[in-house]
């Protein structure tokens, strides 16, 4: 038996690729498949080319839930963004007018509820146009036909697919052909229209008959009028060249074609279709942004935008994440309220302007929830850099956003304020704070128990000087306290306690003997960079009395029907003891009450609130963060180029006025009144609690050893064995020799210093000798002599060089 010649089908597979094209013969009207042979080789193609390519195919094409855009909405559902691969939004048969139901049915389908996947008459009459045209497969397409070719259109992942689902072959149409009997088979007519409706490209970026609604005409789709319906029935063919918004003319031509051809199935009168003709477009164009630019909270909304793409639980990876978020339909339901983000955004713009060599920034958080409630930035979202636009966002953290951030000055002090409390220091305890002071690097602890390093680190006042307790030294932001203050609480201590807190520190190494560029005795002055929305967010710990929440800026998502994907809980912890929280609030209170920054720069409120200033070295950043017991707000007004990087504020011009010298509290402080002014209306005027001191950790003491005449060198040592910490006075000179002689301590000698504290030495070249005591009484000299009662006893009236004379009677 001789073998079957190559490329030649079996009796068993001709039969098989028969059976295929006997479905389709059946389609076609035809009742045996011999006559679909002899049709396929009239088209120029073989019989058994056709039944593979048809057999090759699935039986049925995938129709998984289409692309939607996805909404950021506000707890009252107002939309605030909208972000998509393709502006969509599914709706139902019966939420899409009958009007415009008609009209696509009379134009691309009349016959649509009468035929099966194909229309016989319909491709007939295009076969025989196409073979008088040259063999270009035109027309005759039915709607589920046009369904399953955007279907592959959409699927295709490849530029190969993409050509392959819109080339202009047979194959292509017997691949839909096949499609569409296996749909036809699964689906119901009012399936298949739903979902072409919502399928099909209107122009103009809509996709879909709701968004083409909205984009055109500002209306639901259940709401479209004929003369609207019309319009968008005759786009779909070509939405590029019938486009209504830059080719009105051929919109125009093309929307009356769909009423004659309406009238002409008498799907409505010729007197209702002449009237409609009659009249204009009657565009109401409605943009829809996609993304956060031109927003009513760009830089919230960017926030957010990022703080989803790292949500593990939204994908696998970060494309993955993207694409859900662009492409699922999803409601988020996010925590801003849009009246504190107008307050934000005025106060913001009112100091500091887009094109100035500074940047204003704002975040205000809810505390005991983390709820993220505005963030505002000076500089508005965009590229036009000529007008002070930028894509970075300065208001949220370096892991969210595109900017490392700012130093916060001294509203670092409160980390170490709270650090010293827990510890066990009282806030009552004194500490001698003169004008500069030299503290020795080796007595700061880091993160492994070695010293920091062996150094000086010197230290200068630029507000009050002497005497301080935790209550002056915050009010007051005395340098020279908190220096101290951060020698008893250690380096690392205090930086744990700020990242518990909120703030992220972004660089643990690189420093010296390798405790990193933020673990430093000046972090108390704030030298780590950081954003307005982790200040916002660690002194709402504060006041919601140690507890701290992660900054949050969603509630919950859900999908396109309504079903909950996720919701966002806050997640607290309670990172300091209430007793120290409590005590903090009622430091940070003096300085808007007399006596602090605050107050005397008019930032107190009719509500209760406390804060803490911030000025940073040359001046390049300035800050106030306040809160109350409901709400925490950062503000930070910082010198930057046009590249955002840091410059001095000191002689430029912010918002219209002149800085010669810039402050947190002149600065800062007014921005942050001029929102929490505002929303401080909304907010329930609560007090904070008064502190239980009581329920402090309590101290233990140490007696001050005798060190007078002792070198600097040895007198620290001394201290530094009884468990106390040296501080060098050089606010007389500042060189000074460490074999110089300890002349005077603060306190003296057998005083009482909380354990861990400092004792203030100053050495001889620090050192004014007292005056000398005024001497005696009795001892001579001057005006202390004791007049003598028997001078010029027995002297006579005129004597003593007057020439003694008689006074004349």
């Amino acid at each position: 038996m001789s073998a079957r010649p190559p490329g030649r089908l079996s009796w068993q597979k001709a039969l098989a690729h028969l059976g295929v094209m006997g479905a389709v013969a059946v389609v076609l009207g035809v009742v045996t498949a011999g006559l679909a042979i002899p049709f396929a080789g009239a088209i120029g193609i073989g019989a058994r080319e056709v039944a593979r390519s048809m057999e090759e195919l699935p039986e049925e094409l995938d129709t998984p839930d289409l692309d939607q855009r996805t909404q950021m909405v506000d707890a009252k559902g107002n939309v605030i963004a909208t972000h998509f691969n393709e502006n969509r939004v599914t709706v139902p048969l019966d939420q899409i007018s009958r009007t415009m139901v008609k009209a696509i049915v009379a134009i691309e389908d009349y016959r649509f509820y009468e035929h099966g996947a194909l229309d016989l008459k319909g491709t007939l009459r295009a076969f025989v146009a196409n073979q008088a045209g040259g063999g270009v497969v035109q027309g005759g397409s039915s709607i589920t036909q046009q369904l399953v070719k955007l279907t592959l259109i959409d699927q295709a992942k490849t530029v190969e697919e993409q050509e392959a689902a819109q080339d202009t072959t047979y194959a292509r149409k017997l691949r839909e052909l096949r499609y569409a009997i296996a749909m036809e088979k699964e689906h119901s007519k009012d399936w298949i229209l739903e979902r072409y409706l919502n399928t099909a490209y209107f122009g103009a970026g809509a996709h879909g008959i709701q968004a083409a609604s909205r984009r055109f005409f500002g209306v639901n789709a259940k709401d479209l009028n004929l003369q609207q319906a019309s319009l968008l029935a005759g786009l779909v063919k070509n939405p590029r060249d019938y486009d209504p918004i830059d080719s009105p003319d051929r919109a125009l031509e093309r929307r009356n074609t769909v009423l004659n051809r309406m009238a002409e199935l008498g799907v409505i009168s010729e007197k209702k279709a002449d009237s409609i003709k009659g009249r204009k477009l009657g565009l109401r164009v409605e943009k829809t942004a996609n993304g956060c630019v031109s927003t009513a909270a760009p830089w919230f909304c960017d926030y957010v935008w990022s703080y989803l793409l790292k949500d593990k639980d939204l994908g696998k990876n970060a494309a993955e994440r993207d694409r859900l978020l662009k492409s699922g339909g999803l409601t988020i339901r996010t925590t801003i309220d849009l009246r504190f983000q107008r307050a934000a955004d005025q106060a913001v713009a009112a100091r500091v302007h887009p094109t100035d060599s500074a940047l204003g920034g704002l975040a205000m958080v809810v505390p005991g929830t983390g709820a993220v409630k505005a963030l505002a930035q000076s500089r508005p979202m965009g590229n036009l850099v000529g007008r002070g636009q930028t894509y970075l966002n300065y208001t949220s953290p370096a892991s969210y956003g595109d900017s490392k951030g700012f130093q916060a000055g001294s509203t670092f002090k409160a980390f170490v304020l709270a650090d010293a409390l827990r510890r066990g220091f009282p806030p009552t305890m004194v500490v001698a704070s003169p004008s500069r002071v030299s503290m020795p690097e080796s007595q700061f602890q880091g993160c492994g128990g070695q010293p920091y390093g062996g150094g000086f680190w010197p230290v200068g006042n630029s507000t009050t000087s002497g005497a301080k307790t935790m209550y002056t030294g915050t009010r007051e932001s005395v340098n020279t306290f908190f220096a101290q203050l951060h020698a008893m609480t250690g380096i690392c201590t205090t930086y744990r306690l700020a990242q518990q807190m909120g703030v992220e520190l972004t660089n643990p190494t690189g420093g010296k003997g390798g405790v990193g560029r933020e673990r430093t005795p000046s972090f108390t002055l704030g030298v780590p960079d950081t954003s307005p929305l982790e200040m916002a967010e660690a002194y709402a710990t504060f006041a919601a009395r140690g507890v701290h929440c992660p900054a949050r800026p969603v509630d919950a998502i859900y999908d396109s029907k309504g079903k909950l994907v996720k919701r966002y809980k806050p997640d607290c912890d309670q990172v300091l003891p209430t007793a120290v929280a409590d005590t903090v609030n009622d430091i940070l209170r003096g300085v808007q009450e007399p006596g602090g920054f605050g107050y005397s720069n008019g930032l107190t409120l009719p509500v209760y609130s406390a804060g803490k200033t911030g000025t940073t070295q040359s001046q390049r950043a300035v800050w106030f963060v306040g809160y109350t017991p409901r709400l925490a707000t950062a503000s930070m007004v910082a010198g930057a180029n046009s590249a955002g990087e840091p410059i001095s504020l000191q002689y430029q011009t912010v918002g219209g006025s002149y800085i010669a010298s810039a402050s947190g509290s002149a600065v800062a402080g007014p921005m942050w009144k001029g929102a929490m002014g505002v929303v401080s209306q909304w907010l329930d005027n609560v007090d904070f609690v008064r502190p239980d001191t009581g329920a402090l950790p309590a101290p233990t003491y140490t007696s001050v050893p005798s060190l007078k005449g002792q070198s600097l060198a040895t007198a620290i040592a001394t201290l530094n064995s009884v468990g106390l910490k040296a501080t060098i006075a050089t606010d007389k000179s500042e060189s000074f020799s460490l074999s110089e002689t300890v002349m005077e301590t603060e306190p003296g000698t057998g005083s009482s210093v909380v354990s861990g504290g400092t004792v203030l030495l100053r050495g001889s070249s620090n050192y004014t000798p007292p005056p000398p005591p005024p001497p005696p009484p009795g001892s001579g000299g001057g005006g202390n002599k004791k007049p003598d009662k028997n001078k010029n006893k027995n002297k006579k009236p005129g004597g003593g060089g007057g020439g003694g004379r008689k006074p004349r009677n």
